[in-house]
């Protein structure tokens, strides 16, 4: 979504890729400010929609401070609904928009010619983050096509969320359980991540479970697994439900939010980053709750 801010009108050109995922949104789905002003100009050629609309209309508002005069209105976005009515494959959205202008300016004693000069334009966006969490191959570089397993090999996974137009976040996995059926509630079940951020799988005798260290970004997260069978049940297909949560990338992590592998080596917990102190509590099995 682009914005500008003109003379005595605003200029919105919303791109029909919204959310970035490939799904065009529809131009019918898209309006301007509570009045629901509709769209001015539509481009099939770059798959845009573009508002333009007096600094007044539309229902915007305006807002007089000491040194500027600030008109916010909302881009909304209301999917239609689809040809069955009980399921939903896209969420409503609401973009706030701003302009901003200066009240004051340096004038002169020569011909004076009055226009608006753009002060900035703001533009904010509430949006969901899009969690992943994948089987990757041997090197990392693409996703595992083949999905069985023997006992002895080693699950390469990779937890992911997706951060275009968010601040930089650091993803952390807060738990992983191991079942016999859909959901982390389903019994038999085995935890294999815990205690927001304990490797404990890596706890076990002869496994190598651990974190891969260091990240390939702030907003990745690789760990591997031991490949395992429950004893006594002859199913061999099994659920792994993973919990992520994310923090601002300069929060330091902390003991709720942290990745820690054990060494066996030197029989200690190891964060990815942070100070050691902040796993250990994985070894009391408890560490904490958030406030």
């Amino acid at each position: 979504v682009a914005v500008q801010c003109q003379e005595a009108q605003l200029v919105v050109t919303v791109h029909r890729d919204l959310f970035g995922n490939g799904r065009l949104v529809s131009a019918a789905e898209l309006s301007l400010g509570p009045a629901a002003c509709k769209h001015s100009r539509l481009d099939p050629a770059r798959n845009t929609v573009t508002f333009s609309a007096g600094l007044h209309e539309c229902g915007s508002t305006v807002q007089i401070t000491a040194d500027s005069l600030i008109y916010r209105t909302l881009l909304t976005y209301e999917p239609s609904p689809g040809s069955n009515p009980a399921i939903v494959r896209s969420s409503p959205a609401v973009i706030p928009i701003e302009c901003h202008y200066p009240r004051r300016d340096n004038v002169s004693s020569g011909a004076i010619r009055p226009t608006w000069a753009p002060f900035n334009s703001a533009l904010a966006a509430e949006e969901k983050l899009l969690f992943s969490l994948r089987l990757m191959n041997e090197d990392w570089s693409s996703e595992r096509a083949f999905t069985g397993f023997r006992l002895g090999d080693v699950l390469n996974i990779q937890a992911e969320v997706g951060t275009e137009s968010h601040v930089p976040l650091r993803l952390f996995v807060d738990s992983c359980v191991a079942t016999l059926g859909p959901g982390a509630e389903a019994s038999p079940h085995y935890a294999i991540i815990d205690f927001n951020g304990c490797l404990v799988d890596g706890r076990s005798d002869a496994t190598s479970s651990a974190f891969v260290t260091p990240r390939p970004r702030q907003d990745v997260l690789r760990f591997q697994i031991d490949v395992f069978r429950f004893a006594g049940d002859p199913r061999n297909l099994i659920y792994i439900t993973c919990h992520l949560k994310v923090t601002p990338a300069e929060q330091s992590p902390d003991a709720l939010n942290k990745a820690c592998s054990f060494n066996k080596a030197r029989n200690t917990w190891a964060p990815v980053e942070g100070t050691r102190d902040i796993c250990s509590c994985c070894e009391l099995g408890n560490c904490g709750s958030p406030a």
